[in-house]
């Protein structure tokens, strides 16, 4: 498949909330058997096909960056992790349902991530305080996942889901609450299965196609160079003007 068919999407949160069965479920579409901590980050690949059952529809490699580590960790690991947060086209923040401090922690998993990557129409972070606001114009679309649903006491459920309503509020995403042992909870056709669709379409098409609503985009992969090159065409007063990126290889 051709360099331009992929997208980055990094998976973060915090150590034990099963961010490794997470994305051995969405990219095998099977249960982990014996999961074990991530070391640095491990890169798992998901077939997902664009706009599917539409003229439109593509196949894509989406690639899960699965990153380990803790938010809490020295400056000297944050440093070498920010190397994974490069070139970053989507974001799924993982949570353990049944331990509040893994959801409160997905703020500064957000900031750590954003402030690797700051452009001048994204999100500016100048502090490690959680500003609503900060996310009101985010580029890089998110997706938060709540793990260890059957593990919830049935008479705390709705008190926990009502929270993490709240959280993916806070982040302008949409959630899933799931249990990485149980597959049936991303059944095709199923609320999950689609939410989950139309997150990795939204990378897609924050990637290759869309940037503002008076930008399109679209990148070229020119052997001869062995760089990518993104040609965008902007609208402006109702003309149109060109500019030539370099991507990198």
């Amino acid at each position: 498949m051709a360099a331009l068919d992929r997208v980055k999407v990094l998976v973060l949160g915090d150590s034990g909330v099963g961010k490794s069965s997470l994305v051995h479920l969405l990219c095998q579409n099977q249960v982990l058997g014996n999961p074990s901590w991530t070391v640095g980050c491990s890169v798992d690949v998901r077939i997902h096909d664009y706009k599917e059952g539409t003229p439109e529809e593509k196949t894509y490699y989406t690639e899960l960056w699965d990153v380990g580590g803790s938010v809490g960790s020295a400056s000297s690991v944050k440093s070498t992790r920010a190397v994974f947060y490069n070139s970053v086209n989507g974001i799924i923040l993982v949570h353990d349902l049944t331990n509040k401090k893994s959801s409160q922690n997905l703020y500064r998993w957000s900031l750590e991530a954003l402030n690797r990557d700051v452009v001048p129409t994204g999100v500016l972070v100048t502090n490690g305080d959680y500003d609503r606001e900060q996310f009101a114009d985010n580029q890089i679309p998110l997706l938060v996942i709540g793990t260890k649903l059957d593990q919830i006491p049935e008479a705390k459920r709705n008190e926990v889901l009502t929270r993490t309503a709240f959280l993916a509020e806070d982040f302008n995403a949409e959630e899933i609450n799931l249990d990485c042992t149980n597959p049936r909870y991303l059944a095709a056709g199923s609320s999950n299965a689609v939410k989950l669709s139309r997150f990795f379409d939204k990378v897609i098409e924050k990637r290759y196609f869309l940037r503002d609503g008076n930008q399109v985009c679209a990148s070229f992969f020119f052997p001869y160079f062995s760089c990518m090159v993104q040609i965008v065409v902007l609208l402006v007063d109702k003309a149109l003007s060109f500019r030539v990126q370099i991507l990198g290889p």
